[in-house]
């Protein structure tokens, strides 16, 4: 299947445009190709951080560990194309290795990439919906991860495990959903851990529920992901996420998270083009191409791996 900025560089190949104007879209296009996303995904062991790495992305890239044995005994680095995932050990069930990942954790929080910038990009901290004891959780948080991260919209924390938030009660086994006091569960659960946070921290984070093994709310983890991400970054996700429909079907009705998605993307990456454009055209400002680079991204994303209509059911 073509890639989507592959894509979009054959469309613009179909428009008439001056040829000074198309080199810079498509100088521009070779930059976002080029860009790396760097995300770091961490918590204690038994949360689930394999299973949410399969349901987002495109294989099954994470071994999904059973039990309380972790199965990532230091941090691990996947590649897919230009996202590259550092996949860090279960904390929880040593003092001495915890220590040794910590500061493992830390030092890759403060590596450079060659231009200087932080070379993570953000950080997803996946809790265990299914334990009250949530000690180890909030230590990585707020003891390790916000103090090596001046920039607190680069943090994310997810809760997993949502279907067994209860013990099981509250959950429909045939829709694959919460019912209505599981739901008031979760969401108390989530204000729980936000005001824990920042009564410790000061910092503001917003965390959401979801189920990677009953593929629930896997939108909505997506949509929050791409959100904090930067936006020239924000189309690399749309070549390497989960093909499988049904991954992205099961969302709670706060929003359409799959549109979200598609809008972020497609104009992230209008606005790129856009602006690299403008200064081919005297006096242009940014919007003076949209109409034109709108519909050569629509292409570009809506004949990519069925994304509209298809794959989100958008």
């Amino acid at each position: 299947m073509e890639k989507i900025l592959d894509k979009v560089n054959h469309e613009l190949d179909k428009i008439e445009l001056n040829e000074k104007t198309k080199n810079l879209i498509k100088q521009k296009i070779t930059e976002l190709k080029n860009n790396k996303l760097n995300i770091m995904i961490t918590g204690a062991t038994g949360s689930g951080k394999s299973s949410t790495i399969n349901a987002l992305f495109d294989k099954n890239i994470a071994v999904v560990g059973q039990g309380t044995n972790p199965e990532t005994m230091e941090i691990k680095k996947y590649e897919l194309n230009n996202i590259i995932l550092w996949d860090t050990p279960g904390l929880g069930d040593n003092p001495i290795q915890d220590n040794n990942h910590i500061k493992n954790i830390i030092k890759l929080l403060n590596k450079k990439d060659d231009s200087g910038k932080a070379l993570i990009d953000l950080v997803l901290v996946i809790i265990d919906g299914s334990v009250r004891d949530m000690k180890t959780s909030f230590e990585l948080i707020n003891e390790v991860i916000i103090p090596n991260i001046p920039d607190e919209n680069r943090i994310l924390v997810a809760i997993n495990q949502c279907d067994i938030a209860m013990k099981g009660r509250g959950w429909n086994n045939m829709l694959n959903i919460p019912e209505e006091n599981l739901i008031k569960f979760l969401n108390e659960k989530v204000e729980s851990v936000k005001n824990r946070i920042y009564n410790s921290t000061g910092v503001v984070i917003n965390p959401i529920y979801y189920s990677a093994l009953y593929k629930y709310n896997i939108s909505k983890l997506l949509c929050y992901i791409i959100k904090s991400t930067p936006d020239e970054k924000r189309v690399i996700y749309m070549d390497k996420i989960n093909k499988d429909p049904l991954m992205w079907k099961k969302n709670d009705d706060l929003m359409n998270y799959n549109y979200e998605i598609q809008n972020e993307i497609s104009g992230s990456l209008t606005k790129a083009l856009d602006s690299s454009a403008k200064g081919a055209i005297a006096g242009a400002t940014i919007g003076t191409l949209v109409p034109i680079i709108g519909p050569i991204i629509g292409a570009g994303v809506g004949a990519t791996l069925g994304f509209i209509g298809g794959l989100f059911g958008v």
